[in-house]
């Protein structure tokens, strides 16, 4: 079931999507070499905490952290670790959920360590795109297939290849609420935009195939081909007039 979300509910969204964008762009200037994702996660948490918020992936199905940062070729839901010390040339996803009030903001974004090949600039760039081409279509009267189909046509059209495993989702007291969000089109219009969805819109790209598995550690999602991977996200209410990102600064 789809729930539509409440002026109210949208204010204390709101707070809990700055309190998100706040810790992504901390992050952002804390991303270089020789830092280490354990610390990353420290950081973090420490700005969540500070706003009276709780970090929403710690627990979560027995998530052990506050943020997911995954390196290369891992996808998603990477676990930070003492022993991951970036290093000049990687990438690194970094998704962030925070709860506060008993509503969660989640955004994710993609970030250069150091200098990074051309390819990964390009990877990079065609990610962040497709999620704002996405975007664009989060009009209410619009249907959920044609955000899925923004995302699949700008990142085919580039040459790079949609996760299908993993999907965008509603968001609002649970971090995981209808409708999903695929990242490529199912062939069916789905459920019409209507004011008051709150939508996690996330894009996930691959420099080579789709496919992917997952670790030993049964959290870490990486490349099936070990390719760059690149996943950008915001919260997304669909309102009256255009739409409103929740996790912008």
């Amino acid at each position: 079931m789809i729930v539509l979300k409440s002026k109210n509910e949208l204010v204390t969204m709101r707070e809990a999507g700055r309190i998100v964008a706040e810790t992504l762009e901390a992050l952002r200037g804390a991303t270089k070499p020789g830092v280490t994702t354990f610390e990353l996660d420290a950081l973090a948490n420490a700005i969540i905490t500070k706003h009276g918020a709780k970090p929403t992936f710690r627990g979560y199905h027995g998530f052990p952290a506050n943020i997911c940062a995954s390196i290369n070729c891992e996808v998603v839901h990477g676990i930070p670790s003492k022993k991951r010390i970036l290093r000049d040339g990687d990438i690194i996803s970094i998704d962030v959920g925070a709860t506060l009030k008993g509503y969660v903001g989640d955004a994710a974004i993609t970030l250069p360590v150091g200098t990074i090949s051309n390819a990964a600039k390009r990877l990079l760039q065609a990610t962040e795109a497709a999620l704002w081409e996405a975007i664009k279509q989060a009009y209410a009267g619009k249907y959920l297939e044609d955000i899925s189909g923004a995302v699949q046509d700008y990142a085919e059209a580039r040459g790079y290849t949609v996760v299908r495993q993993y999907v965008g989702h509603g968001v609002g007291r649970q971090m995981h609420e209808d409708p999903q969000i695929p990242n490529y089109r199912q062939g069916k219009r789905g459920p019409q935009l209507k004011p008051g969805m709150t939508l996690a819109i996330e894009p996930m790209v691959n420099e080579g195939v789709a496919e992917t598995r997952t670790l030993r550690d049964k959290w870490t999602v990486v490349t099936q081909d070990g390719k760059l991977s690149a996943h950008f996200e915001h919260t997304v209410a669909i309102t009256d007039g255009e739409p409103e990102i929740l996790t912008l600064l």
